[in-house]
């Protein structure tokens, strides 16, 4: 028996370092300590809180009770719940954890840009929330690569001080590395946030958690962090799409098959064929792996999914493109193929949440020129959508606990520029393709 538990701690600290990069990081702050408090069975913890659909929103929580019932009482008064939806329930092993009942239940129809109160599983505290706008403006708060350092907490405060309507995480979130505890503290860290506004998060490699002839990869992920797949069509919580106002978002997984003839490419080549861009003007996509990145950090890693999906969007006229994985900021100019390109989207990497592994220091020298800024601090970016035409991208430099704002750029959406009449033919010829 002990041979066998040597043996398995030697396989996850070789899958472990496989994750970790082939570069040296320095320290960041330490991870933070997480004092176990004991709760009643039912009581509901590590609630956040997801886009479902038109009008609709995901709660989502977990209790150490596997009896205790997963519906919902919600409604706009404090304390008032006018309102009740069942949802369902799922729950995990993992080698020698067993996790909590993690409950997945959808309310709604919902009014926009309203204030909701809701109570999970008919006990514990009152959360409340906030719905998007159903209209611009429209505001977005950006940053993965999160963790659980001092760094992650202050930019977690950071992103509490903006004003907000749906977080966007471009994957790496809880950096558990198959400690499935850390998952648990991890939900616990953001449910302040993430229980108030609607979290969109895409999968990192630091999600996949796979073994070899044991466990299959994200099973963590998806158990817990259930996003929209089915409501877009999607046969994977590794891929899907959502809307906010006149805003189409595309979360990409970088870490599921993306060739020609894979699903989640038949699948985006049938999301873009519905996008009506009279009533989204904007098009929006986050993946993990950036595909424009000067930083030595996890160079060409990308490579292969650029290939592939580039002149998909590039026809479809994507308007920016969120990144995360390199631990550090940067931003392109509009760019396809390469090359500075008036009608290609504007790419930004942004794995700068505050992870335990460090910021990525080095740059390619020279510059590339399609690179306008880049710099090696941990933040967080906020993207105000003010119309149809315009939207300001702004990234704030965590600087002694402050956030101070570093770069900034007006974007106009490509619908208004006239880049999307420029490609109709050859957008068209790619989503009729076999």
């Amino acid at each position: 028996m002990g041979r066998k538990i040597l043996n398995l701690v030697l396989v996850l600290w070789i899958f472990s370092a496989a994750v970790a990069a082939d570069y040296v990081r320095p320290q960041p702050r330490k991870t933070l300590d997480f004092p176990w408090e004991r709760k009643p069975s039912s009581y509901p913890q590590q609630v956040h809180i997801s886009l479902a659909g038109d009008r609709h929103m995901r709660i989502s929580w977990v209790t150490d009770g596997k009896s205790s019932p997963s519906y919902v009482e919600y409604g706009t008064s404090p304390g008032r719940y006018d309102s009740t939806a069942q949802g369902e329930s799922t729950s995990y092993s993992y080698l020698f954890y067993s996790s909590g009942k993690i409950h997945h239940t959808v309310i709604g129809p919902l009014e926009s840009n309203t204030v909701y109160f809701y109570r999970c599983g008919g006990g514990g505290p009152e959360f409340q929330l906030r719905t998007p706008r159903a209209e611009f403006p429209v505001a977005f708060a950006v940053a993965g690569d999160l963790g659980q350092t001092g760094w992650t907490k202050s930019t977690l405060d950071h992103v509490d001080q903006c004003k907000y309507d749906v977080y966007l995480l471009p994957g790496d979130l809880s950096y558990a590395d198959y400690i499935q505890h850390r998952w648990d503290t991890f939900g616990e860290l953001v449910q302040p946030l993430a229980s108030a506004r609607p979290w969109m998060v895409t999968q990192g490699n630091h999600e996949d958690e796979s073994i070899p002839l044991i466990k299959d990869g994200f099973q963590s992920y998806n158990a817990r962090w259930k996003m929209p797949y089915e409501e877009s069509g999607s046969s994977s919580n590794l891929y899907y799409s959502f809307e906010v106002a006149g805003i189409h978002v595309i979360m990409l997984g970088s870490y599921t098959d993306y060739d020609e003839y894979s699903e989640q490419y038949n699948w985006l080549k049938a999301d873009l064929s519905k996008v009506d861009r009279s009533k989204t003007p904007w098009l929006i996509v986050l993946t993990h792996v950036p595909w424009y990145n000067s930083n030595y950090a996890h160079q060409g890693e990308g490579d292969g999914m650029m290939q592939t999906m580039e002149p998909l969007l590039y026809a479809a006229g994507v308007d920016i493109v969120f990144a995360g994985h390199v631990h550090a900021y940067e931003r392109s100019k509009r760019v396809n193929s390469g090359n500075p390109d008036p009608c290609g989207a504007v790419h930004i990497t942004i794995g700068d949440g505050g992870n335990r592994e460090g910021l990525a220091h080095r740059y390619k020298d020279p510059q590339p020129e399609w690179s306008v800024f880049r710099e090696a601090s941990f933040g967080h970016g906020e993207l105000k959508v003010v119309n149809s035409s315009h939207a300001l991208w702004s990234w704030h430099r965590n600087d002694d606990d402050e956030p101070v704002r570093s770069d900034q750029l007006w974007i106009t959406s490509l619908k208004s520029s006239g880049c999307l009449a420029q490609k109709q033919h050859s957008l068209r010829k790619i989503l009729m393709a076999p």
